[in-house]
């Protein structure tokens, strides 16, 4: 708050007083001004209920300092706190007065921004104060005479002749109140703050008496505009905006007008301006650090309550992937009863559609009378047009602005909208660290730049060793990345399709693809980080094999020439076999292309150095050998040699196994170069053995048990191997599976479990709870997503704070006390008395007639389980865990095709869609709306959908992993937003991931 008048506590809003709508009647033109003037003056309220009524005059804040005005027993004490600072002040020391009054300001602006911003933020949502006015009965003549009676006067000395207690809603009355406490509050923090700047007095030493006519001239124009400001929104807004009425009742809409066009927020920004006059008038550097965390505050205050209740109380929500052509059709379409079919999306972007949060001062309230009519409410809602018309296949291309569509033979067009194109023209793009995808090769690159630009920025100078063993690490890194992080990648998209799969579930793909959009980018974007990763491979090797080399002094002593030559002869040798291999292969068997497509034939040619080497790739190990002995260092050896296992490995673990799955039995045994070797050694074996004489058989003998005994370690080494891994598949798939067991009971156990201490005075035998079957006599199985009613018996003495829950079959071994967490799967008993999670204590009259109390709940939406299997119903006693009755077990499933094909899977997602959608009628394709429904857009797409927010497109994904066993981002299904093009999607990435 602005230390220059205690008006400062003005908010940002700026609200317009709505004036009464009464029927006009034939008078003269005076009487007519007359009655005119006399309506304007009338100010009409409506409390949720619906009750209007006349609003009072209220007084701001100032007339508590009015001698002429009774003060209410809050005035005084409130007078008597902004007294008792002042005189503390005088008496206190300096140094203690400082101390006292920061601690004393911090609490009072504690309680303004966090006191006031909870207690505002529970009465936004769920009317809480008012709530806790009616339960503590303090407004009650029978209740709670003497308080009420007290209240009555408080409130009634402070208003005008035309307020009445006992006619005004409870609504107003505890609005009054409630301002009262503000009052307190907000008086309270101007005080403490303004006794803490000048406790903190002084005079700059080392300035110019200029300066100084300048910081004080300076402050005193601040405080002046902070006063200003103030002033001009207090005559705006009045006390309902000054006091946050619209939290209690409504009385206006929402304007922009006078000072609120000057800034944004400008009671939460400039209106703040006299605390930094203030700290300049002060000369002191504590009361401006106070003064930037006093405002900081008051920007969280603004952040947390005050913009989310705005978009509360006067947003408009819009549903996401709402279709509005850009350019309208100017007629309708003479078949748009008919089904009809969107059988293209274009790309998708991220939840384009969110509800806009309205400026400082729009938006629109609530009412629905005439006499509160809004400015907004005449504001006329967009309306979708028609997207396409049924075809058998995909048959349209995009233009600019327009589709052509076939159908019945004939070419139409269709209107794209701006959702459309946002999506076919952004795909999770990546917005500073935003949506980055480690697998796309341009996010890859950029993460890469920003590591090695942070390291050389953070990087002490290093010495000479260090510097060394920096770059043994950063080849070793690269080396390592190159032949097991790629490798592991390529091994998991030979079995899998692993790269594939992850480009199908993130993006969205248009059908004009020809269901090969996932594959091309997969291998595109793998090409690029391949490529990537063999440059740096190299580059980071000959770094090392650089910081390790030293120029000879003299060439001709030792071996230093032998090694230099040694070294280029294997450098060259491995350009060559390089040069030679990618001239067999081409840049498909380069990037090894067979792991990704499907559309090459898959034959085998032995030509070029294939017709010596099965793989020539182990050659390229010789020039890191090469460049460990040109350099003659350990390092640079001990990694040739890492490298040369590791891409070992690489051929055995990763490419040989795809190899001999892609092309069995025709894949050769033995290379060009062994065979010749083979023959060789065989015939100088002949020769040796008939030069041998009588010695010959022995030592064929003794040649034949050494290498039966190679064949035979090597056979039993390979059985043992296969037998190992044979044995160890199912356990490894066993502990998978044991694993993600153990992270879903991990989750469900994320509980302290609370029992109760007087459940042995309550009969469980009372309790009763069954599970409302969807068929009379049928059994208990619900699709996934279909409400469950569940009814319930309990004893009249319940408690009002029992709850009912879901859990899986088996999470819980007791069936007295649950020791899980429901995950969001409960429901209260009694729903109007709990504030979210909450609940509100509120106490039934006991009752002689009753003996047992009878109810159903319903779970639906987020309180549903989203995944198949088997659960059981807890009711639990009193906001705890004990557990007093059980119903069970029920079974979840989801419908799946009985065949694959177009017909079966839409009917399959016409049942799905809606249920994840909750059913609601603005939201479901109307296709799937029940016969006789009439239309809520005839233009619409008949397969289109809409959502309210990401967690419903995340349902409709967990459903059709469930269905189809395909995966997809919510992004995905957004972006189709259409029955068919998801139908399409699902049977295009069955093909692509089928083997």
């Amino acid at each position: 708050m602005a230390p220059s008048s205690p008006q400062s506590f003005l908010r940002k809003r700026s609200l317009q007083q709505s004036t009464a709508t009464m029927a006009e009647a034939e008078h003269t033109t005076a009487d007519a001004k007359a009655t005119r003037s006399t309506r304007d003056e009338i100010v009409w309220g409506k409390t949720p209920g619906g009750e209007v009524f006349r609003v009072p005059t209220t007084h701001d804040v100032l007339t508590l300092f009015h001698p002429a005005y009774p003060k209410s027993h809050l005035d005084l004490l409130n007078l008597g706190l902004l007294g008792l600072q002042i005189a503390l002040f005088f008496y206190l020391p300096l140094h203690v007065s400082r101390i006292f009054f920061l601690g004393y300001f911090a609490f009072w602006r504690a309680a303004y921004d966090a006191g006031l911003g909870w207690v505002l933020t529970k009465q936004s949502k769920k009317k809480w104060i008012v709530r806790e006015v009616q339960r503590r009965g303090w407004l009650d003549e029978k209740r709670r005479p003497a308080v009420r009676n007290w209240i009555r006067a408080q409130l009634a000395g402070k208003m005008g002749k035309d307020y009445s207690f006992d006619e005004l809603p409870l609504e107003y009355n505890a609005w009054l109140l409630f301002r009262q406490a503000v009052d307190i509050i907000l008086l309270n923090d101007f005080v403490a703050y303004c006794m803490f700047a000048f406790a903190c007095f002084r005079v700059p030493e080392g300035l110019s008496i200029g300066t100084h006519i300048m910081r004080w001239l300076g402050g005193i124009a601040l405080i002046g505009f902070n006063l200003w400001v103030k002033t001009e929104a207090h005559n705006v807004v009045k006390d309902y905006g000054w006091y946050w009425g619209d939290t209690f009742f409504q009385r206006g809409a929402l304007v922009f007008d006078g000072v609120f066009e000057l800034a944004p927020h400008p009671m939460y920004s400039v209106g703040y301006a006299g605390y930094y006059g203030l700290s300049l008038i002060v000369g002191s550097y504590p009361v401006l650090f106070v003064s930037l965390a006093a405002h900081a505050a008051q920007f969280a205050f603004l952040v947390f309550f005050e913009n989310p209740h705005i978009e509360r109380m006067y947003g408009q929500r819009k549903p996401i992937a709402q279709r509005t052509p850009l350019f309208p059709q100017t007629r309708k379409s003479a078949s748009s009863s008919q089904s009809t079919t969107r059988l293209d999306t274009p790309d998708l972007v991220d939840d384009i559609s969110t509800a806009d949060t309205p400026a400082i001062t729009e938006g629109e309230t609530a009412t629905e009378t005439s006499e509160l009519e809004t400015e907004t409410e005449h504001e006329l809602e967009q309306q979708i047009r028609p997207l396409s018309k049924k075809s058998s296949k995909n048959a349209f291309s995009p233009s600019s602005s327009q589709t052509k569509l076939v159908v019945d033979g004939k070419r139409t067009s269709k209107a794209v909208s701006q959702y459309d194109l946002l999506n076919r023209y952004f795909r999770n793009d990546t917005v500073l660290l935003h949506n980055i995808d480690l697998l796309r090769s341009s996010d890859f690159m950029l993460v890469l730049i920003i590591g090695y630009a942070l390291s050389m920025s953070l990087l002490p100078a290093l010495s000479a060793r260090g510097t060394l063993i920096m770059h043994f690490a950063h080849a070793f890194a690269w080396s390592t990345f190159h032949t097991f992080g790629l490798g592991l990648l390529l091994k998991a998209q030979s079995e899998r399709k692993f790269l594939v799969r992850h480009f199908m579930k993130h993006y969205h793909y248009s059908h004009h693809d020809d269901a090969n959009g996932a594959v091309r980018e997969a291998f595109t974007e793998w090409k690029r980080v391949y490529n990537l990763s063999l440059c740096m491979t190299y580059v980071s090797f000959v770094g090392l094999a650089l910081k390790t080399y030293k120029v000879p002094v003299d060439w001709s002593v030792g071996d230093e020439l032998l090694r230099h030559t040694m070294g280029v002869v294997m450098v060259g040798l491995h350009v060559w076999a390089t040069l030679e291999s990618y001239e067999v292969l081409g840049v498909f068997g380069w990037f090894f292309g067979d792991f990704f497509m499907e559309d090459f034939p898959a034959h085998l040619e032995y030509t070029g150095i294939y017709r010596y080497l099965n793989n020539p790739e182990v050659m390229s190990g010789v020039s890191f050998f090469g460049l460990a002995l040109v350099s003659g260092s350990k390092l640079v050896l001990s990694l040739a040699v890492i490298r040369y296992l590791s891409h070992w490995w690489f051929l055995s673990y990763v490419e040989n196994p795809h190899m001999r799955k892609l092309y069995g039995d025709s894949l050769r045994k033995e290379a060009g170069f062994l065979k010749v070797i083979k023959n060789v050694a065989s015939q100088n074996a002949r020769l040796l053995e008939s030069r041998a004489g009588r010695h010959g058989p022995g030592i064929k003998r003794v040649a034949r048990e050494v290498k039966g005994t190679f064949g035979k370690v090597y056979d039993e080494t390979a059985e043992a191997l296969e037998e190992f891994l044979a044995k160890s598949r199912p356990m490894i798939s066993e502990v998978v599976q044991d694993t993600k067991i153990l992270l879903q009971q991990s989750r469900e156990r994320l509980v302290i479990t609370r029992v109760a201490n007087d459940i042995s005075s309550y009969d469980t035998s009372a309790y009763k709870i069954s599970v409302v079957a969807d068929e009379p006599g049928g059994a208990l199985r619900f699709h996934l997503g279909q409400p469950i009613t569940v009814n319930w018996q309990a004893p009249y003495h319940h408690s009002r704070r029992d709850w009912i829950g879901i859990y899986r079959v088996g999470a819980n071994k007791s069936n007295l006390v649950t020791k899980t967490s429901s995950l969001g799967m409960w429901v209260p008993v009694h729903d109007e008395e709990w504030d979210g999670d909450v609940p509100l204590g509120l106490k039934r009259e006991p009752s002689q007639s009753k003996d047992v109390e009878r109810g159903t709940v319903t779970f639906k939406g987020n309180a549903l389980p989203w995944l198949v299997g088997r659960y059981e119903i807890r009711y639990h006693h009193d906001g705890k865990y004990n557990v007093m009755g059980l119903d069970g077990p029920m079974e979840i499933f989801v419908d799946k095709p009985s065949s694959l094909d177009f017909a079966s899977v839409r009917t399959c997602l016409m049942h799905i869609v809606p249920l994840c959608l909750d059913s609601d009628p603005s939201l479901i394709p109307m296709s799937c709306a029940a016969p006789g429904t009439p239309p809520q857009d005839e233009d619409r797409d008949p397969d289109d959908f809409r959502f309210w927010s990401e967690r419903q497109a995340r349902r409709i994904c967990v459903a059709i992993e469930q269905a189809f066993g395909v995966e997809y981002v919510p992004q995905v299904v957004m972006a189709d937003a259409n029955l068919s093009a998801l139908a399409n999607r699902i049977l295009v990435s069955k093909e692509i991931l089928t083997p």
